[in-house]
């Protein structure tokens, strides 16, 4: 286990750890000769030849994550507990001589599309795949100190991550898109740059995230998952109990965060009840955006965030009108400061539940980190209530889950440790705490008992909707 160096008291009395050192480059790998990679790798090649008529120059690899506990904080500036899945998307790759763009995708019913490298624009209203690939090209372009125009490229892409179903195929997409821009060009961009780089970048599409996406994505390390921190982004390993198995069942309601208003509305909810708490507090409230910023002037732990939290705000929604009283400010001033665009229609705000909601499930972080360090007998057991509990927040205080995902992890109690909805919510998958011995009854169980009764499934290979998977390897490039 990782020696205990670092006291980060400010979140809530918890350690740490020793942090990862992640200022290394995306390692670059041989070509595999044998395998599934390796087939998914020449399927990919003869595609590329097929469209470009020569071969790729590379490869780039990024993985999907399941958070396993932290849900909707690392935009509040809070602490996440993610692992790299198996699952990922790879892009074949040349440079060319046009300055053009040119993306093929290997599934058919992905369109192609084509521009100009170094002039294009990402339309924000249409969060079709292609425009994943953009944002992540502007994020080099903007950010990774190449002088002078970008070099053309062509590309396929392919990927085996189930697409809306919270595995963040979308971000993985887009930190491939940058590992490919940034080998292309010579670059030799730490792992812990990209992660921040295409973090910032898939805000051109509208998604406000956090960075826990891209951070996983390029720092996993196989056979760990990760407690990752941001502003500054550090992470460290952490090594899971004995005989802990994650099982990621997908509900088969999909869902795509860019062109979903409810999700950035979440993260105006969370940056109003910022402000409004710092205002109650005598601070200068527009200079302040999330939860964990305010925290730390603050210096009071998470309990006291709670409790502060039903001190200022009811139950209830507040209207924008009552949010601008709170603040003396006007609608104008409050649209231009806080709201993002696709936000400012909105009359009505949830500041308690969501800041409820951010608090507690921080504190959860912390605490399953260290029920995973200290490894006591009840260990499984103490992790599965965290994650029963940590649903039960996403359900009712934040309102980010779904139907098909609740009785998913109703139809786990009593076989699975604890289950709860993973990634953004509102559709895609939930991810289940299983003793190994229990895995496969478990897996049975939800056959019977969902896929068989849901038309979505018809169909399907179950292996690609009901899978467990070890954690993953972390972002990398493939050469021949």
């Amino acid at each position: 286990m990782p020696e205990v160096l670092i006291c980060t008291s400010w979140l809530s009395g918890a350690t740490f750890g020793e942090p990862d050192m992640n200022n290394n480059c995306p390692p670059v790998k041989k070509f595999p000769k044998e395998g599934k990679q390796y087939q998914r790798l020449l399927s990919l090649s003869e595609k590329f030849f097929r469209e470009f008529s020569c071969s790729p120059q590379f490869y780039v690899r990024a993985p999907g994550r399941v958070n396993l506990i932290g849900e909707h904080v690392d935009y509040c500036g809070y602490a996440v507990f993610p692992m790299a899945v198996e699952q990922d998307i790879i892009i074949a790759v040349a440079t060319n001589t046009s300055g053009s763009l040119n993306m093929h995708n290997i599934d058919v019913g992905y369109p192609e599309f084509s521009c100009d490298i170094n002039d294009f624009e990402i339309n924000k209203n249409q969060p079709t795949w292609y425009n994943y690939v953009l944002c992540g090209v502007r994020g080099l372009r903007d950010e990774g100190g190449i002088e002078g125009p970008l070099v053309g490229l062509d590309m396929v892409v392919g990927g085996n991550i189930p697409p809306s179903s919270g595995l963040s195929s979308s971000s993985a997409l887009v930190c491939a898109a940058s590992l490919a821009v940034s080998h292309a060009h010579g670059l030799s961009l730490t792992k812990d740059r990209l992660a921040e780089i295409c973090a910032r970048c898939e805000r051109h599409i509208g998604t406000q995230g956090g960075g826990m996406d891209q951070a996983i994505s390029f720092l996993a390390i196989k056979d760990t998952a990760k407690v990752i921190e941001f502003n500054p982004l550090q992470s460290v390993s952490v090594t899971l109990p004995p005989g802990a198995t994650f099982v990621v069942a997908n509900s088969l309601a999909p869902m795509n965060k860019a062109a979903n208003s409810s999700f950035n509305c979440r993260v105006m909810e969370c940056r109003l009840a910022t402000q409004i708490m710092a205002k109650n507090a005598g601070l200068a409230w527009k200079e302040y955006s999330t939860l964990g910023q305010l925290q730390k002037i603050l210096g009071m732990s998470l309990p006291q965030m709670i409790r502060l939290v039903s001190d200022t705000f009811e139950p209830r929604p507040y209207s924008k009108e009552e949010i601008c009283e709170l603040l003396g400010t006007s609608p104008e001033v409050l649209n231009q400061i806080t709201l993002s665009e696709n936000t400012r229609h909105i009359d009505h705000f949830k500041l308690h539940d969501r800041a409820l909601h951010v608090f507690s499930e921080a504190h959860r972080v912390w605490e399953f980190k260290r029920i995973c360090e200290e490894l006591s007998e009840t260990a499984l057991e103490e992790l599965g209530r965290l994650m029963l509990e940590s649903h039960r927040s996403t359900q009712l205080l934040y309102e980010c889950s779904h139907p098909k995902l609740d009785a998913l992890v109703d139809l786990s109690q009593g076989v699975a440790e604890g289950a709860r909805l993973t990634g953004a919510g509102w559709g895609g998958c939930i991810v289940a705490l299983v003793k190994e011995e229990a895995v496969e009854n478990y897996k049975k169980m939800l056959r019977e008992k969902y896929y068989n009764k849901e038309p979505e499934a018809e169909g399907r290979d179950i292996n690609t909707i009901l899978f467990s998977s070890r954690p993953g390897s972390g972002a990398c490039i493939f050469v021949q």
